[in-house]
């Protein structure tokens, strides 16, 4: 079974495609995407397996929720 999952983050696209360019890397079962936009960035997520789509999207907002504690500290 192939899936596919598109999510969407407002916000600085500068940054927050920065913090992910390192993570993005091809695994066995599952690979993502991203791509800069206007207003924020997209996450493209493809996987062999709902197990392997699950683990993605978690190392995904993992990430991003260390994003907003440092933005909010730094705003603080």
């Amino acid at each position: 079974m192939n899936l596919k999952s598109q999510i969407k983050v407002f916000g600085d696209p500068k940054i927050i495609y920065e913090c992910f360019q390192v993570e993005q890397k091809e695994q066995d079962r599952s690979k993502f995407e991203i791509k800069k936009e206007k207003d924020g960035v997209l996450f493209l997520v493809e996987a062999k397996d709902s197990i392997a789509l699950r683990a993605t999207l978690n190392s995904i907002t993992k990430l991003l929720t260390v994003y907003e504690k440092i933005k909010g500290i730094k705003n603080g």
